[in-house]
């Protein structure tokens, strides 16, 4: 059993000494002990990852049980043609269709949260609909959904102050030295919670747990 990994920068491959950003992907299989195929890249949007070849590649690779992971949104959302409730949708439901048409399990993620403040501090929600047309489209078409948008949003007011140089260590360039942090994408440290919480959603998906028998009750000693 494969797991396939399509999807855009915050998902896709990097330097793993640290020196770069790195998508959650880039590290997943740090947390599986199953083979990982990442096809994500950066600037991919549902549009691209198909003109590029990367979705067909995918669907050739795939084997009846294998698991495919589609994290998109970052960049669909800059294009009018792939509005949330429109063709990023549209596209989202083609390739779950298709995964499902080649014996395969697919699972949406929404989109990992920016770390941007407003004025006053807030954290900003930086993708609008994107997140919640993932949420309608999993439950219409019932595929699991991977809560990314939400999850990334806890972490960062969890880390407070810290998220920053934890999570997204390194700078953008051409950028006053105010401005320079790239909060969009992840250093190692980011990556890898992100990773670790997909890889643990992956197993829940699964039932790779559910034979376990439960610790919680009292048992009578002889």
């Amino acid at each position: 059993m494969t797991i396939h990994l399509a999807g855009d920068s915050t998902v896709a491959p990097g330097p793993l000494d640290g020196s770069g950003v790195i998508g959650w992907g880039g590290v997943f299989h740090e947390f599986t002990q199953e083979p990982v195929v990442n096809r994500a890249i950066g600037g991919a949007t549902t549009d691209s990852f198909v003109a590029e070849g990367r979705w067909q590649a995918t669907l050739d690779a795939i084997e009846a049980g294998d698991v495919v992971v589609l994290g998109f949104g970052h960049n669909d959302q800059k294009l009018e043609e792939l509005a949330a409730q429109g063709r990023y949708t549209e596209n989202l439901a083609r390739f779950v269709a298709q995964v499902r048409e080649r014996g395969g399990l697919p699972v949406l993620t929404t989109s990992v949260e920016r770390l941007l403040h407003d004025a006053g501090g807030a954290l900003r929600v930086s993708h609008g609909g994107y997140p919640r047309a993932v949420r309608r489209l999993g439950h219409r078409v019932d595929v699991p959904v991977i809560e990314l948008t939400a999850f990334t949003r806890w972490l960062y007011e969890w880390l407070g102050e810290e998220a920053g140089p934890v999570l997204f260590p390194h700078g953008k360039p051409d950028q006053a030295p105010e401005d320079a942090r790239d909060t969009t994408h992840f250093g190692l440290a980011g990556a890898r919670a992100v990773a670790s919480f997909v890889a643990q959603n992956l197993r829940a998906i699964r039932g790779q747990d559910d034979h376990h028998e439960p610790l919680g009750r009292w048992v009578m000693q002889p």
